[in-house]
């Protein structure tokens, strides 16, 4: 594998992450969109199919306009660097909703990142968050509800 452009593309891309989920507690859409690449695209935790910097801008601005929305406790899992301008993150998240000090476990999600260096940076390709339901593993539901609480009595304790 050749170097990648950065000599820290593994801390630039969870560098990268840590700011995308900053940007959804921070209900700003602009900052997330801005975090992907002009043609990145994103699959939401719902489904929806999203394409471009403006269209995720756009779609996240109705979120945010339409919903009082939780705020991320993330594990990453792996980043794996596939090529000198490409790399993978796996990462597992919850939500912490509104009002509330623990996270809600039906929103439990996987989720994968694809970060390219492009234009001297580091940009979201794609970003897809999918529930973490395991309907037939109710014992793994369990196990990462666990883990996320670990993280997030971390993180509290750090703030």
């Amino acid at each position: 594998m050749t170097d990648a452009p950065s000599a820290e593309w593994e801390s630039a891309t969870r560098d990268l992450y840590t700011r995308l989920l900053d940007a959804w507690d921070k209900r700003n859409a602009r900052d997330f969109a801005l975090l992907f690449a002009s043609d990145g695209s994103l699959v939401g935790f719902d489904g929806s199919q999203v394409n471009g910097q403006l269209e995720i801008g756009a779609h996240l601005s109705e979120i945010f306009s339409h919903h009082q929305t939780p705020r991320y406790v993330g594990i990453v899992r792996e980043v794996r660097q596939l090529s000198a301008d490409t790399a993978l993150l796996r990462a597992n998240s919850g939500l912490v909703p509104a009002g509330k000090d623990d996270i809600e476990p039906k929103l439990n999600a996987v989720q994968s990142m694809v970060a390219v260096h492009k234009s001297g940076g580091w940009k979201v390709a794609h970003f897809h968050n999918t529930p973490a339901t395991f309907d037939q593993h109710p014992e793994l539901a369990k196990t990462l509800t666990e883990e996320l609480r670990a993280r997030l009595r971390t993180q509290s304790a750090r703030a």
